[in-house]
């Protein structure tokens, strides 16, 4: 009688751009790690981090809100969870909406579980009383506010507040930060010598900065000090059947993860499957970029860093474009696939875009193709 053995995925990744796959491989027999940045300085995230000093937590969260979603997770903590305050009120009036949901009168607070409401609604009044009378909740992700005083409340150790807010929404699969560094600043140098001080300023260049393209990144803490890695990233790399990287922005979602040390000597150490999912579109920070240009950013990037090993990727999954002539959707072209080989990479090609959501992938599509890689690397499920 056949039976599956769960084998771990491990899948570095933004907030976003890997949703799809994250949900699609949550449908198969696999045990699923998101390593997230913790770098972010935009949007909720921002204001949050700016007043309390505190890790970005909403990439965090979303790859959490993913995970429940891939795992069929629908009730009401998940719901509240993902809520979003008003971005068009006053900033007294998003208080008072804030205040609806920590006194617990939103109806799926009132009709929860009273040990799991209380939880909640201990965590969301950690974060007011933190944040202080004149904080501004506008567009605020209720999910951020609960995550953050859960991490408050657990003396700022990110990993617990992780590990509770798992439990209250009954999410099976881990999602962490590859540091839990709570003043790690991302940067750039533009090939014009153009210096950008802040990851929301790489992802927001200009289109005459995307035209210069970038140069290299950098990723440090107050007074240039190293990034230091999450222990609980390093544990899921160590025990790895699969790691994947991408989709995602290349310079401020995935190379970085690469520059926290520790988080590079444990991928350097594996040996299972490294898997590159490339980008189907370019984007604001790969403006011109073609499939070999992008291999050799990698390759630049790593060795970059001091590394001594070859090219840290064992296979690379890239779109099939089938126009013989330059494509766009909306401002960015496709990635071209201009390359024969890699060195000894494999090279797994295929059409891999969402026939509903253009230039987007189908994350049904790259996650059978990652079972496959795994299955012809012997680490397939036990028949």
């Amino acid at each position: 009688m056949g039976y599956y053995t769960m084998k771990s995925v491990v899948l570095f990744s933004g907030g976003t751009a890997a949703r799809s796959l994250n949900i699609a491989l949550c449908g198969e027999p696999l045990s699923v790690t998101r390593i997230v940045p913790a770098w972010d300085s935009g949007g909720s995230s921002k204001t949050i981090r700016d007043r309390l000093n505190i890790l970005a937590v909403g990439d965090l969260r979303q790859a959490l809100m993913t995970m429940a979603h891939g795992e069929g997770r629908v009730g009401d903590v998940v719901k509240v969870c993902n809520s979003r305050l008003s971005s068009n009120l006053g900033k007294d009036e998003a208080r008072k909406e804030f205040a609806f949901f920590s006194r617990g009168e939103h109806p799926l607070l009132e009709r929860m579980e009273p040990g799991l409401r209380g939880a909640i609604l201990n965590y969301l009044r950690t974060f007011d009383l933190a944040a202080g009378a004149d904080f501004d909740f506008r567009n605020g992700s209720v999910g951020n506010f609960i995550l953050t005083g859960a991490c408050l409340a657990h003396n700022g150790d990110i990993n617990t507040a992780v590990f509770v807010f798992r439990k209250i929404c009954d999410i099976h699969g881990n999602a962490w930060p590859s540091s839990a560094d709570s003043d790690l600043a991302l940067s750039a140098v533009l090939n014009d010598g153009t210096s950008l001080s802040r990851q929301d300023l790489i992802t927001k260049m200009s289109p005459d900065q995307s035209a210069v393209g970038v140069r290299s990144i950098g990723l440090s803490g107050a007074h240039q000090r190293p990034p230091s890695a999450n222990n609980a990233a390093i544990e899921a790399i160590e025990k790895a059947d699969m790691i994947v990287v991408g989709p995602g922005s290349f310079y401020t979602s995935l190379m970085p993860h690469l520059h926290v040390d520790a988080i590079a000597d444990a991928f350097e150490r594996t040996n299972c499957p490294r898997v590159l999912v490339t980008n189907i579109l370019q984007c604001p920070e790969t403006l011109g970029a073609a499939l070999s240009s992008t291999l050799k950013a990698v390759d630049a990037n790593w060795r970059g860093r001091g590394r001594e090993s070859m090219f840290p990727f064992t296979h690379v999954i890239a779109n099939r474009v089938l126009f013989p002539f330059e494509k766009t959707v909306g401002a960015f072209p496709y990635l071209v696939d201009d390359i024969a080989a890699f060195g000894d990479v494999e090279i797994v090609r295929g059409e891999f875009e969402d026939a509903w959501g253009r230039g987007q992938h189908d994350g049904n599509a790259v996650a059978k193709t990652l079972v496959t890689i795994l299955g012809n690397s012997g680490s397939s499920p036990d028949a």
